[in-house]
């Protein structure tokens, strides 16, 4: 308590800064005891630090921008450094007297303990009792602890409060109990707050059990969660402690009934999640081996940001670890003094030491569960120093590398979870088996993840006419920040979304030119990428030509005849395979996990192989053979990891890999968005241990994930959604007026995620100028052939004249979603959130598609193929669409401009006032386009079209039929059904 005093009253702390000799800035603690603050700052709201951000607090002299100070400049006993936020940051801080370094690092890290120690319930009870106080104090403009009507006005418009002032100023007086009439003290201000936010939806739900009464009695309680909420088992005794813990009156305490607002507080509690309780635990079998299961996987472990410039920290490591995340990369490469370093190779990321990194793994490893770790080596090191990194691995790991106690089970099957719980595996290269064991040292493929980019597009700098590495970098940062600008003029929901080829190229032509590099300094040879895929999948010739470079994908026999004229040059692409010398005792110390290349495949039936791809690859083998990829995928491990474009550290979509029953489907963690969003829905099941358990129809058997009905046999589930109401919806985070900004009118969205069938998306009508308290009372049906991967995706969008504007998300596994009344709070923020009544039906026998998933259109009865259907998912890999030629593929997908984005955005919101239209983002348009543009939106998702018949695409056989002998331009023909709509046929 005293350090909790000191902090609250300040503390004059040198923050050091990147580049700065450090600012003096007074530190101190709110009184909420919830945020860091300091002042003065430029961006006042800006500086403060949420103590739930905070990952650790280390002491002395530990952070890069402290190593980089003059070793006599701080005593190192005044020094502390706090790493908080997604991507670690560092606030460097250093006081006047070591007494009062210490007492911040001992309050800060009681703070810490203290929120880790909380369960759920206490946590959104502080949550919620802090967000409170917070508003309050942000609406006092005059800091005298009061609220008057003009305040509470103000404050309204920014809760999105959009009620009659007549109605504001009657709560008004009703809370204004005190002599001091005007003016809202801290607690009435808590009981306006309560008569603002009365649930009119829960209020009417307790009537309707409790015979219209105000209260529910323990029977009543007990019936609502049989009937209502299907929990099984409710005893008397689980009633009566509900009531104890959520009722606010004494009075119905003692009288052991449930009122209004013990039961919105119920209603609103972790007990009546969306997300299924039991499910924050492991509760799937952890017996079957490693291949039967999902594995959390990140790429680039180290880097906090982009591939090219961002910071290499060791505390990454730990972070993702105890998120949840079980396979990590390690990229090693020679360092100075005979010491591996991590590093992006061919760029200007900064260097960690190896050995610090396998030590920050072995301490983080296990502490939030026992299950595996995978440790993905990429080793680019002489022999020297890799028998150095094999070194560090057995001296810091030690007997969590003995797998001579595993038990494998059957023969030729890879161990369980369960039997390697507590133990790290060495994923990388083995000396092959004809070596003989005598042998020190031997060659082996080397597979570099890399290796996708040209040789003149890699980093290897040579400095001349003066010019500085800092110079370097500093021309590479601007021309990346602009270039990667550009490349995000995008939805916040695209995800399509994804660095191309020439973003990286640019870099590298803009940096040559700065440079004036002399011929001789620039690489002279090119690269082949004549690599086949797996040859027991089959080879498919296909040649793409890129304009800037002429390459064979994955013709190996073109690829020895091709040439390509550069620079007046002539380069031979030969077909070369890449090969480096490997020590025994690193290649000892891999067992279960052996990296080994597509074209090094032998089915002789050993086990412990990894398949590495990039997802470019990758994407070839799910189209073309998505069957026998996902039977190897039941004998052995498959890893998948970002194209070496993406040098924004984006993340492809992982579904199509998932769908394939690949394992280990590698995402660049640093990187908050959709797709990671995906990723910690699909492994925040079964415990977030990092494994879930793949569908038993993955582990044995096969079926084509592409199918309109994948599963014949098997029954579907159906999901009855109904959307009831919104809590506490804010303005959108990138709002351009901020708070002062419109009351927002939203939407919700509610999105399927699985195999292609199952991809679907449909939406709420727009309410006008409510986020408060918003009420939709729609019901929306989808019906899912394999719910075991799907997932489930609620969004919150502000609808706006031209577009639409992301309020919020939270995605959940749709096998932890638990039928009832269920609040989908989204995913951080703090009091947002969305009222929902949930069913799920099973649905047997041969049902037609129409009938079974209303996102089915009458398009798939009249013609369109199942290649169209599905173009929309293929599309999703297109990096760079002019690889493929435009003439020869009906289904080219072009890139959009400003204008047709504009067009598509607004297309995309619900009209205000009247049922939206389930009508896709393309609907009218691009109107000329396939039938895969028309029923699918960017992700290849289906979206629930309007049933018209004279809405679809002029290129349908339908509609030549309908349309007869007219041969209108495809522009008058989009007017004159236009000019038609309002005689459309409905179906």
């Amino acid at each position: 308590e005293r350090c909790m005093s000191v902090m609250q009253s300040g503390t004059q702390m040198i923050k050091l800064k990147r580049g700065s000799k450090g600012l003096v800035r007074l530190f101190y603690l709110d009184e909420h005891r919830t945020r860091l603050r300091w002042r003065p700052s430029r961006k006042s709201e800006k500086a403060k630090i949420l103590i739930d951000s905070i990952y650790k607090v280390t002491e002395g002299r530990q952070s890069e921008i402290f190593h980089r100070q003059a070793e006599g400049n701080f005593d190192p006993s005044c020094c502390f450094t706090i790493y908080h936020g997604n991507h670690m940051e560092s606030l460097d801080l250093i006081t006047s007297n070591p007494e009062e370094a210490r007492t911040w690092i001992t309050g800060l890290k009681y703070l810490m303990a203290g929120i880790s120690d909380e369960d759920s319930l206490a946590k959104r009870q502080r949550t919620h009792d802090q967000w409170v106080k917070q508003t309050f104090e942000e609406a006092d403009k005059n800091g005298d602890g009061l609220l008057n009507i003009e305040e509470i006005h103000q404050l309204m418009h920014k809760l999105n409060v959009n009620l009659p002032r007549r109605k504001v100023r009657q709560m008004f007086q009703e809370a204004d109990t005190d002599e001091n009439q005007g003016t809202l003290t801290f607690e009435e201000f808590c009981v306006f707050y309560k008569m603002m936010s009365l649930r009119r939806d829960l209020y009417l739900l307790l009537l309707s059990y409790s015979d219209k009464k105000d209260h529910l009695t323990v029977e009543e309680l007990a019936q609502f969660l049989k009937v209502e909420q299907k929990m099984n088992n409710v005893t008397t005794d689980y009633c009566l402690d509900i009531i104890k813990k959520f009722e606010v009156s004494e009075e119905n305490k003692v009288k052991n009934v449930l009122g209004i607002e013990g039961f919105t507080n119920f209603m609103r509690s972790p007990a009546c999640d969306v997300f299924n309780p039991l499910h924050h635990e492991v509760y799937q079998d952890m017996d079957q081996p490693l291949c039967n299961y999902y594995i959390a996987s990140s790429h680039n472990t180290y880097l906090t940001g982009d591939q090219l410039l961002s910071q290499s920290k060791v505390d990454m490591y730990a972070r993702v670890l105890q998120e949840g995340c079980r396979c990590v990369e390690v990229d090693c490469w020679d360092g100075p003094d005979g010491e591996p370093v991590v590093h992006h190779g061919y760029t200007l990321t900064s260097k960690v030491l190896f050995r610090d990194v396998v030590e920050t793994i072995n301490k983080h490893a296990f502490v939030k569960n026992e299950f595996p770790v995978i440790l993905s080596i990429e080793n680019h090191c002489s022999i020297q120093q890799q028998r150095k990194i094999a070194q560090y691995l057995k001296g810091i790991f030690r007997d969590k590398l003995d797998l001579s106690s595993v038990d494998t089970g059957e023969c030729k099957q890879l161990p369980s979870p369960q039997s390697l719980k507590g133990k790290i595996l060495v994923k990388g290269k083995k000396l092959p088996y004809h070596l003989g064991d005598d042998a020190e040292e031997g060659e082996v493929s080397d597979e570099d993840s890399a290796d996708e980019i040209e040789d003149e597009c890699k980093f290897k700098l040579h400095y001349n006419n003066g010019t500085t590495e800092h110079q370097v970098e500093s021309f590479i940062r601007k021309k990346l920040e602009s270039l990667l600008k550009e490349s995000q003029i995008r939805d916040k929901e695209d995800p399509d979304s994804f660095t191309v080829r020439a973003l990286l190229k640019a870099t590298h032509e803009g940096l040559n030119a700065h440079l004036k590099q002399s011929p001789d300094v620039k690489e002279s040879g090119k690269k082949s990428h004549g690599r086949s895929l797996m040859t027991n999948f089959g080879k498919h010739k296909k040649t793409t030509k890129s304009r800037s470079k002429s390459y064979s994908t994955d013709d190996e026999e073109d690829t020895q005849q091709n040439t390509v004229k550069e620079g007046g040059q002539l380069y031979r692409l030969g077909r070369r395979r890449k090969t480096m010398k490997l020590c025994r005792e690193l290649s000892d110390l891999v067992v279960y996990t052996n990296s080994v290349a597509a074209q090094d495949i032998v089915d002789d039936g050993t086990t412990g192989n990894v398949l590495s791809f990039s997802e470019t690859r990758a994407h070839q083998v799910v189209q073309q053979k998505s069957e026998q990829f996902m039977i190897y995928n039941q004998k052995q491990l498959t890893r998948i990891y970002p194209s070496a474009y993406r040098i924004d550290s984006s993340n492809f979509n992982p579904l199509p890999y998932w769908n394939a029953g690949c394992q280990l489907v590698a995402l660049n963690y640093q990187s908050e968005g959709r797709m990671m969003q995906l990723n910690r829905a699909k492994f925040k099941t079964n415990g977030n241990c990092g494994y879930v358990l793949k569908p038993q129809q993955m582990c044995k058997g096969t079926f084509n994930p592409f199918s309109g009905d994948p599963l014949p046999a098997n029954p579907k589930k159906q999901l009855i959604l109904k959307v009831i109401s919104g809590q506490q919806l804010p303005k959108p985070p990138d709002s351009m007026f901020g708070d002062r900004g419109e009351i927002i009118d939203p939407f919700v969205e509610v999105e399927i995620i699985g195999l292609p069938v199952d991809c679907c998306k449909d939406q709420t009508r727009v309410v006008d100028d409510n986020g408060f308290n918003p009420v939709w009372e729609e019901t929306l049906t989808f019906t899912v052939h394999m719910p075991e991967i799907a997932l489930v995706r609620f969004l919150v969008w502000d609808h706006d004249p031209i577009g639409r504007d992301f309020v919020g998300q939270r995605t959940v596994t749709f096998s932890s979603l638990v039928p009832g009344y269920r609040h989908v709070y989204l995913e951080g923020l703090t009091e947002a959130s969305i009222f929902v009544h949930i069913t799920i039906n099973e649905i047997y026998g041969k049902w037609s598609p129409l009938i079974l998933n209303p996102s089915y259109t009458i398009l798939h009865f009249l013609g369109a193929t199942k290649n169209r259907q599905l173009q929309g998912l293929k599309g999703l890999f297109n990096k760079n669409p002019r690889h493929s030629s435009a003439e020869n593929n009906s289904h080219y997908v072009r890139k959009r401009s400003i204008g047709d984005r504009i067009l598509r955005r607004t297309a995309s919101a619900p009209a205000k006032g009247r049922k939206k239209s389930k009508m896709g983002f393309q609907e009218m348009v691009e109107i000329k386009d396939s039938v895969s543009e028309a029923t699918r939106d960017q992700d290849g998702v289906l979206r629930r079209t309007t049933r018209s018949l004279q809405a679809r695409p002029v290129s349908m056989p339908v509609d030549r039929n309908l349309l007869g002998a007219l041969s209108l331009p495809v522009s008058e023909t989009a007017k004159d059904v236009e000019g038609k709509e309002n005689s459309l046929v409905q179906i």
